[in-house]
């Protein structure tokens, strides 16, 4: 059986394909961020604008039109057909760097309160922004780092109360 992926766009349709279906796109890089996609003889310009490396999200822009976009692999999928929440067991106090990078914005101060999915920094790696966003909802203990500085992967950023 071969592995099923799930492509979420703007929350609101959902893709099912497998890596044999990805095979037959042809698709060319161009610049940075930008890949020219041909598809059943249409061509798209695609742009990765934004990724958030640990919510599996992207921000990508196709014909000059804007789609949020998440990806749900085996696991994930697997996950969610058993009807089990991903870390609803699990209190995460620490935020660490998933990559090595400059972090570009501190988007957070000590002592503030945050809600899921508020953004935390923005981390550039491979010259792409990556917005860090808050796990849970809390309060922010400490900050490890500060706007400009690089940092490794693994290396704590952020600490929750």
């Amino acid at each position: 059986m071969k592995d099923k992926y799930k492509i979420s766009v703007n929350n609101l349709n959902i893709f099912e394909f497998t890596a044999d279906d990805l095979s037959q796109l042809d698709i060319v890089p161009v610049g940075e961020n930008g890949f020219h996609v041909l598809s059943d003889n249409k061509p798209f310009q695609t742009e990765v604008i934004s990724f958030d490396f640990l919510q599996k999200k992207c921000q990508v822009k196709i014909n000059n039109n804007l789609y949020w976009v998440s990806i749900s692999g085996k696991l994930e999928n697997l996950i969610n057909e058993m009807g089990i929440s991903a870390g609803s067991t699990k209190q995460i106090n620490s935020i660490k760097a998933p990559m090595p990078g400059l972090i570009i914005e501190v988007s957070v101060q000590a002592g503030q309160e945050v809600k899921e999915n508020d953004q935390l920094l923005i981390l550039e790696a491979m010259k792409m922004e990556n917005s860090i966003l808050s796990p849970r909802d809390g309060v922010i203990k400490s900050i490890t780092v500060a706007k400009s500085q690089a940092v490794d992967k693994g290396q704590l950023l952020i600490e929750f109360e």
